[in-house]
């Protein structure tokens, strides 16, 4: 149910993950100055799987049915009612969650609906609603991707968020902040279009995170990786409307 959701919604994340190129350029940026090493936290105990209460299970059936409501309507281009819909029903299914954890049906449930919730914001340009779905849902997609690493819309959705997280920091010159968003991202992307190499979304989202990638760190090539793949795109027209820009502001950097 909440997967097949998940490829239709895809693309509205995909429209927002292309992180902007400066007019100019920008060139590499010094290398950051290593924090000092901290005692790893001590590992959370493991929490011990309970039964829902009836009125749990009761607010989780609803739930559903919620959801199935927020899906018609943002299918239909109702994100308001979407919105609505989807955050009647999140309460219920974190508590589904938290109450067993190992229950991965549940934690796919949670991370297709947060997705879905930050897709209808991100479509009522509702940003400041975005971003934290998103930083809420992507423990448990980064749990969907490790338990079925050869799904290649999980992997796409999971890079995407990576891809925008990455973008929310780069936002506010936090470098040091955004490159790990974007080196996740890059290795989902690079084996997305090792398997897939002739998938437009694929080429898209390595093309988002290297677009990032190559702003905030200082690894050799990376820029030259950048730049002849978005020609490549370009030539081609597997480029989307997202990623066109910051490419055509680098080739015409590169080329002056």
């Amino acid at each position: 149910m909440a997967s097949t959701f998940a490829k239709s919604a895809l693309t509205a994340l995909l429209a927002l993950a292309a992180p902007a190129f400066a007019q100019q350029a920008p060139d590499a940026p010094p290398p950051e100055v290593a924090a000092p090493e901290e005692a790893p936290a001590p590992e959370a105990a493991p929490v011990e799987p309970r039964e829902l209460t009836p009125k749990e299970i009761a607010a989780f059936n609803q739930a559903v049915s919620d959801f199935t409501a927020g899906q018609t309507a943002q299918q239909a281009g109702d994100n308001q009612g979407a919105v609505a819909k989807y955050d009647a029903a999140l309460p219920a299914i974190r508590v589904a969650v938290e109450a067993d954890p190992s229950n991965i049906d549940n934690v796919n449930f949670l991370a297709n609906a947060l997705f879905a919730d930050a897709a209808a914001y991100g479509a009522l340009g509702q940003m400041g609603k975005l971003i934290p779905l998103y930083e809420e849902a992507l423990p448990h997609w980064r749990r969907m991707v490790e338990a079925k690493p050869e799904d290649a819309t999980g992997r796409n959705i999971l890079a995407g968020i990576l891809i925008q997280l990455g973008n929310q920091k780069l936002a506010v010159q936090d470098t040091s902040g955004a490159d790990p968003y974007y080196q996740e991202a890059l290795t989902l992307g690079r084996k997305a279009v090792e398997t897939q190499p002739d998938d437009k979304v694929a080429k898209n989202i390595l093309l988002s995170a290297l677009i990032g990638a190559s702003q905030t760190s200082m690894e050799e090539g990376l820029r030259d990786e950048t730049l002849n793949l978005g020609k490549a795109m370009m030539a081609d027209g597997s480029i989307d409307a997202a990623n066109r820009p910051s490419i055509e502001i680098l080739t015409g950097a590169s080329a002056g």
